[in-house]
């Protein structure tokens, strides 16, 4: 199971490290079917940390443009996928900015792996224009970690 965010600054300010793997965390599953985890780097209870998720996008996945309050760097680990009218394989990198929009996502026929690395916690992707965000999935992710912390 995985450790809380309050469980994890503990550590962290005894030991001054710590080390995990993917599979102890928890799996969110996003009801378009992207399968997301993620972890803080540094201290998980302070918003200013960088924030990792590495999500997994079903063959065909269509996430609505959007973006986030935060700088935020892509890598595509496995697959492929189509941002905007680019399509982008395994290996390539993506840098954004905060407050700037891209997207559509869609993921290739074999589906993608990413890693994303937001610049604080404030990653939650944001609706732009007329999309309903309910591609998106960040209040799903948000409700996870709460009720994560919250049965410590």
């Amino acid at each position: 199971m995985q450790k809380t965010d309050t469980q994890l600054a503990a550590e962290l300010k005894r030991k001054g490290h710590t080390a995990f793997s993917w599979c102890e965390l928890d799996v969110t599953t996003l009801p378009t079917g992207v399968l997301t985890q993620h972890f803080k780097v540094g201290d998980p209870t302070q918003s200013q940390s960088p924030t990792v998720f590495k999500v997994y996008f079903p063959p065909n996945t269509y996430v609505e443009a959007h973006t986030h309050d935060c700088d935020y760097t892509e890598i595509l680990i496995e697959g492929t996928q189509k941002v905007g009218a680019t399509w982008h394989k395994a290996g390539d990198i993506r840098v954004g900015l905060a407050n700037r929009g891209y997207g559509p996502l869609v993921a290739g026929p074999e589906g993608c792996t990413v890693m994303f690395v937001f610049a604080d916690g404030r990653w939650p992707a944001l609706t732009l224009g007329k999309n309903d965000g309910s591609t998106l999935g960040s209040e799903v992710i948000v409700a996870h970690h709460e009720k994560l912390n919250q049965s410590a």
